[in-house]
């Protein structure tokens, strides 16, 4: 059983930055996709970024509407994701899900019915 602890939410004004974390617990991160999902008040929860290692490089993948602000990252050896978000905005106010899956190459990061394992989740409030 792998659980997820996501942290570094928070209160920023918009073009600010956070860095957010989830760390595991139970089992390493390698032979996993992990991925950053966020739920907006009153919309679905939507893909932000996902990575995974293969043959010792590592793959991402990012929304188009943060691409160039975030960036996804990921330290096995400390079995934590990381997300640094930059030049952020008020759109991006949300919660912030952590999920992971054994690395499943047929499927897009975005597919969230096969992830097995969620965060509960870390607020992220943008503020003009």
């Amino acid at each position: 059983q792998v659980q997820l602890l996501e942290s570094g939410g928070g209160l920023v004004q918009t073009g600010g930055s956070l860095r957010l974390a989830c760390a595991a617990s139970g089992r390493s991160f390698s032979g996993y996709d992990t991925t950053w999902f966020r739920q907006a008040p009153g919309k679905e929860r939507e893909f932000v970024a996902g990575i995974r290692r293969s043959d010792s490089v590592y793959y991402t993948s990012h929304a188009d509407s943060v691409e160039g602000r975030f960036t996804i990252s990921r330290d096995n050896a400390q079995n934590t994701v990381y997300l640094q978000m930059n030049s952020l905005k008020l759109e991006d106010t949300a919660v912030y899900y952590c999920a992971a899956r054994p690395i499943f190459y047929g499927s897009m990061y975005s597919d969230q019915s096969t992830y097995d394992y969620w965060g509960q989740g870390t607020q992220v409030t943008v503020s003009s």
